[in-house]
């Protein structure tokens, strides 16, 4: 580990997940010349993820590293549904390619060996604890141990426990997420599953290939809240149980021969159906330290790709000359929400839906060829 304590920057930025490492590659692309990024760990690392990427190959070709992550991928091609009811159906859209599942600990690792290639300065087991100001304005971060990063613009990316550079007031909601990963499941192939039961409703339990022979499997689910907080940790769901009721349920019998690879993890995921509050001077929030995840599926890797992207952009204009600041940050939400805003109530909409029998009446529409093509074109992209 280095002995520096210092780093000055055009740029700094706090996470190396998908929108830090986005924001800092495109960054490069747009000629801003100083640009650096911090994470926690060093890579590669693992991280707990259904690690689905949809639509993500448009950024991904942005930022030049399609092809890397595409030979890493497993390609998605259709859906099987379980709804509440017990209705089945698989739907296809053809042969056409709607998503991508590529571990996380592969995805990650590329988008940041993207943003090295164009130079950026990572430095790795750096936990920033607070932000530096100068008067009214963001100037950068530091960690406990007084390393410092001082900086004309600071991008916030860090993720769901993030707390440093983000707007403490915000309402936050919490969905939460346990999963395993297994070798030898049977399955159909490039075909992701999604089961709607009714102990996890509105959310789902999924099974995502990764390979021809690796599965991950996991539920999401909402502890019992009051104004989008848990009351007390009596209140918080035995995530273990569940999980194993879910899959006695819905996978015993294709577990029977399956090897399972290490031990079950859980993580939480945050959201909001409204976009605010992501920018001050000389600072900008992105990905899902800006709550932007989707508040039904819980994905989150293509909106932090995307609004990382988007905050790269208003920072480089800045710096360019090219817009003032007021301005390029305004823009800068206001793209946010024109980009995710339908989709999250949309999402809002579809949580409604699957406490009813209106997602057993859909996917028994859906089960005509013609609207099953655009269901499952649908599904990949909500």
């Amino acid at each position: 580990m280095s002995d520096r304590k210092h780093w000055d920057a055009e740029v700094a930025i706090i996470g190396a997940g998908p929108a830090g490492t986005a924001a800092a590659a495109h960054l490069r692309q747009l000629g801003v010349k100083d640009v650096v990024l911090v994470d926690r760990a060093d890579f590669p690392r693992d991280k707990t993820c259904g690690s689905g990427v949809s639509p993500g190959d448009r950024v991904l070709k942005r930022l030049g590293v399609w092809d890397e992550v595409a030979a890493a991928s497993y390609f998605i091609k259709g859906i099987r549904i379980v709804t509440p009811g017990g209705r089945e159906s698989w739907q296809s859209a053809g042969d056409l390619a709607q998503a991508v599942v590529c571990n996380r600990r592969v995805l990650d690792n590329l988008l940041l060996e993207r943003a090295k290639s164009f130079r950026v300065t990572f430095v790795p087991h750096f936990t920033a604890s607070e932000v530096l100001m100068d008067g009214d304005r963001t100037a950068g971060f530091a960690d406990r141990k007084g390393r410092t990063v001082r900086a004309r613009y600071t991008l916030v990316a860090g993720g769901s426990h993030c707390r440093v550079g983000v707007d403490p007031a915000r309402p936050r909601r919490v969905i939460q997420a346990i999963m395993g990963w297994w070798d030898n499941v049977p399955f159909r192939p490039h075909h992701v599953e999604m089961i709607f039961d009714k102990a996890i409703a509105p959310y789902y339990g999924w099974l995502f290939p990764e390979s021809e022979t690796r599965v991950n499997i996991g539920i999401t689910y909402e502890d019992p809240v009051d104004a989008g907080q848990v009351r007390t940790s009596a209140d918080k769901r035995n995530a273990r149980a569940l999980f194993a009721s879910f899959l006695d349920k819905y996978y015993a019998r294709r577990l029977e021969n399956a090897q399972q690879l290490g031990p079950l993890k859980g993580h939480p995921v945050v959201y909001s159906y409204e976009l605010a509050n992501l920018v001050s001077p000389g600072r900008v929030v992105i990905g899902e330290a800006g709550l932007m995840t989707h508040p039904a599926t819980a994905e989150g890797i293509y909106q932090g790709m995307h609004s990382g992207m988007l905050g790269a952009e208003a920072v480089a204009d800045i710096l360019g000359g090219r817009e003032d600041e007021s301005t390029a940050l305004m823009r800068f939400e206001q793209r946010c929400r024109r980009a995710f805003q339908i989709s999250f109530w949309g999402g809002a909409a579809f949580r409604v839906a699957a406490k009813t029998p209106a997602l057993d009446w859909l996917v028994k529409l859906g089960e005509q060829p013609l609207v099953g093509f655009a269901s499952a074109k649908l599904m990949a992209h909500m």
